[in-house]
């Protein structure tokens, strides 16, 4: 039942997305500070098991009320609990209210508003980038978002569910990415910070290769994989740069890793953004960027494009292994 739980709430979402201020974030927000109050002792066994209660534990709650209502009620009341937990987990309106600013920004050719709604988004100094280094990092923080808030969900929920683990993957999943943006150098220990940000990685690998092969098959397939396996070394994080180098073979667009300067782990740094390399003369940094066209507002509209066009092959492949079933 993992394609109906899905498709309900990304309708739901669409309809009434939660707001940035909802109490349910609000709430992990605190129980994160509490953790690493409480637990962070320095040393690496306490960084781990304050990085295991933060985001394993509330994956575990989850788990066993889902196994409750399985026990207690039946299958219709997981599937609701399986949609509530999802719709809190996974959707586009959770970031894509910035993406919309900026893109009708450009398109209104208001590039001061642009690069101020971008830096309110990303909390970072864009300096005075050029219109085309706007949308470079647009496309760059978006991809990633979207992979991060849908794509990465939908992995490892239909994983786990698959194997009777109910809405657990999807908790699980965005608590790893949270504690790892949450537990920064200020916040944390080099223990618990050390230990949430190869915890990420390590959860983030499937899911980013899985996103990168969708996107390579509602693209350009061939190139795709070839900016995946010549191209992803370009950018400073491995599952991103897979993620961003598929992203660039399949709307043969150029991406240079600019975006995720000054990033340490899944934390953004306010560095500022217009502290790159020397550019070469079409205006890109020709160390770091993969083959293409030079990003034009254009392309912004290709990245919806290509995004959706993912979510429905998810969403068939979902609703034909649950046909499957249900007939064998």
């Amino acid at each position: 039942m993992s394609f109906f739980a899905i498709l309900f709430a990304l309708l739901i979402e669409q309809a009434r997305p939660l707001s940035r201020s909802n109490p349910i974030h609000a709430g992990l927000r605190a129980w994160a500070y509490s953790v690493q109050r409480n637990f962070d002792a320095g040393g690496l066994r306490h960084g781990w098991l304050a990085w295991a209660l933060a985001a394993v534990l509330p994956a575990l709650l989850v788990l066993g009320l889902h196994w409750l209502l399985l026990w207690l009620i039946g299958w219709p009341a997981a599937v609701l609990w399986s949609v509530l937990v999802l719709y809190v987990t996974l959707g586009f309106r959770q970031f894509s209210h910035h993406f919309t600013a900026i893109r009708d920004a450009l398109e209104a050719a208001d590039e001061d508003g642009a690069r101020a709604a971008l830096a309110d988004w990303q909390q970072v100094d864009v300096g005075l980038l050029p219109r085309s280094e706007i949308v470079r990092h647009v496309i760059e923080y978006s991809v990633i978002a979207a992979h991060r808030h849908v794509f990465g969900v939908l992995a490892w929920f239909s994983i786990l569910a698959a194997l009777g683990l109910g809405p657990a993957g999807a908790v699980y999943y965005r608590m790893a990415e949270f504690v790892a943006r949450y537990y920064d150098h200020e916040r944390a220990s080099p223990a618990l910070y050390q230990a949430a940000q190869q915890a990420w990685r390590l959860a983030d690998w499937l899911p980013a290769r899985l996103t990168a092969l969708s996107f390579a098959v509602v693209g350009s397939f061939e190139e795709a994989i070839d900016g995946w396996r010549f191209h992803a070394e370009r950018f400073p994080q491995d599952n991103d740069g897979v993620l961003l180098a598929a992203t660039a073979g399949a709307l043969n667009v150029r991406l240079g890793g600019e975006a995720l300067r000054g990033r340490s782990g899944a934390t953004a740094d306010a560095e500022g953004l217009d502290a790159h390399p020397e550019p070469d003369e079409e205006g890109a940094d020709s160390s770091s960027s993969t083959p293409g066209r030079t990003p034009e507002v254009g392309h912004l509209r290709s990245v919806v494009g290509l995004v959706w066009r993912a979510v429905v092959v998810w969403l068939l492949l979902l609703a034909l292994l649950t046909l499957a079933r249900l007939l064998g």
